[in-house]
């Protein structure tokens, strides 16, 4: 490792687990000291006693404005300061369903951690660094704020709207030598993705990811599986001095698909405008 953020101290929100989990370790390995946040206790000590005095976890609901600032203060306290806040904490949500089926009761939840929290977190980040030089604020959204599709409504709503905020943030916050980016990872294998029964067996959950897993290819130029510690290593580019410039940006980590339809529908075209005038005796032109 290079210690590239040596001296840097970070809060990473949903740290014990997936893109979170994995950020924490690497932030862990390049010098930083790193509070990870998050929900789940067991996991998020685990993880901090595991990675030495550097990692300190701080149980927090980032839904709630006085826990979110809590945990700011908490950083500043131990590790006196804070340079970077990686909005990362988020959730699909326990609904599936189609717009018309979707009794829509996760809305407040979903949006309270995914977009709420990232705003709070931004706010009370930004507040601190104002005055002690600047910093780096990045949100984690998803593809599905940048591309529109069926159900998960609500997720995608969150996540749109996140990106929204992040670029009227950077904004906002440029004449502070604040920089605020937003990532849209897309089918990045992580708890949140497996779409397993939380009740399900081991073999059981592992057929599902197979069988999710090859589906999520079908879309996605890049046939390869996208992994939590792919996203990492563009967290650390985007909250290192290598990204000093950037700001205000939406950066895809997805293997290709917000690129475009990777599928040649041309080639179905010109077969089905044959067939057709095959069917109809005339010579293909």
């Amino acid at each position: 490792m290079t210690q590239e953020l040596a001296g840097k101290v970070a809060i990473v929100t949903g740290g014990a687990s997936g893109i979170g989990r994995a950020t924490v370790e690497l932030f862990a390995a390049e010098g930083a000291k790193v509070v990870l946040a998050d929900v789940n206790d067991a996991q998020g000590e685990a993880l901090a006693a595991g990675l030495g005095s550097s990692v300190l976890y701080k149980r927090t609901d980032v839904s709630q404005r006085e826990q979110v600032q809590a945990l700011v203060d908490f950083a500043i306290e131990r590790f006196d300061g804070l340079h970077i806040m990686f909005n990362n904490a988020g959730i699909s949500g326990a609904q599936h369903a189609r717009f018309m089926d979707d009794p829509l009761q996760d809305f407040d939840k979903v949006i309270g951690i995914n977009l709420f929290g990232a705003l709070v977190g931004t706010q009370c980040a930004a507040r601190h660094m104002k005055d002690h030089g600047g910093g780096v604020i990045l949100n984690n959204a998803s593809i599905a704020g940048v591309l529109p599709g069926q159900a998960l409504i609500t997720y995608r709503a969150s996540k749109a709207a996140l990106i929204m905020i992040s670029k009227s943030n950077a904004i906002d916050l440029a004449e502070y030598n604040i920089r605020v980016n937003v990532l849209a990872p897309g089918h990045i294998r992580t708890p949140l993705t497996s779409f397993a029964p939380p009740d399900a067996s081991p073999e059981v959950a592992a057929r599902v990811k197979q069988a999710v897993g090859a589906a999520f290819d079908v879309n996605q130029p890049l046939k390869r599986t996208g992994r939590p510690e792919d996203v990492a290593q563009v967290v650390l580019f985007m909250c290192s001095d290598r990204s000093a410039q950037i700001t205000g940006t939406v950066l895809p980590v997805d293997g290709g698909i917000t690129a475009g339809d990777p599928v040649n529908h041309l080639n179905d075209i010109m077969r089905a405008r044959a067939e057709a005038l095959a069917g109809a005796g005339e010579q293909l032109q």
